[in-house]
């Protein structure tokens, strides 16, 4: 029987090879997944990418331990319940709270011969996402609560305070700032 050549020796390796790589893509890929199933739903939150642009639905100052200035921005879905006062808010509503130092503002003191004008200061508090999905956040009575600081999702221990404090607003869906007229 004559010599199989060097070539076609490599090419009946090939297959073994291409079997093996796909094992291994298969097992980091369901490792990947385990990681995933032993959070919660929010790991999977994103922020999303034009919340800059939305509309206000209030702004609020927070005093005590927080000390900041906030916007509270909505999607269309989230600022039609917001101004029409719809409770509870439909799925696919999505809660953006940016937040800012409270700082004074200088040149009021020098325009008003007083201090009375503040103004916001370096971003704070990181930024706080809330959607509304019913069935993919059934365990927290229908809301997904996350925040990210520098973009990037916190921790379960961070992101696990939330529907605690907004019990407290049970009967507005959760939702803690009312529409500003």
């Amino acid at each position: 029987m004559p010599d199989i050549p060097a070539f076609h020796r490599h090419l009946a390796v090939l297959p073994v090879g291409l079997a093996v790589l796909a094992g291994l893509a298969i097992a980091s890929v369901s490792a990947s997944e385990r990681a995933q199933d032993d959070t919660t739903p929010r790991a999977a939150m994103t922020l999303p990418a034009e919340y800059r642009d939305w509309s206000l639905i209030a702004v609020a100052r927070e005093e005590g331990k927080l000390d900041d200035v906030r916007a509270i921005l909505g999607n269309a879905a989230a600022i039609q319940a917001a101004r029409t006062g719809t409770l509870p808010y439909p799925d696919g509503s999505i809660i953006v709270r940016l937040a800012w130092s409270f700082d004074r503002l200088p040149e009021s003191e020098q325009a008003f011969g007083q201090l009375q004008s503040f103004t916001s200061g370096h971003p704070k508090n990181g930024v706080q996402v809330m959607v509304k999905d019913t069935v993919r956040f059934a365990e927290s009575e229908g809301w997904g609560y996350a925040q990210f600081n520098e973009g990037r999702i916190a921790n379960e221990a961070v992101n696990g305070t939330c529907l605690p404090c907004h019990q407290i607003v049970k009967n507005r869906d959760f939702v803690f700032n009312r529409y500003a007229r």
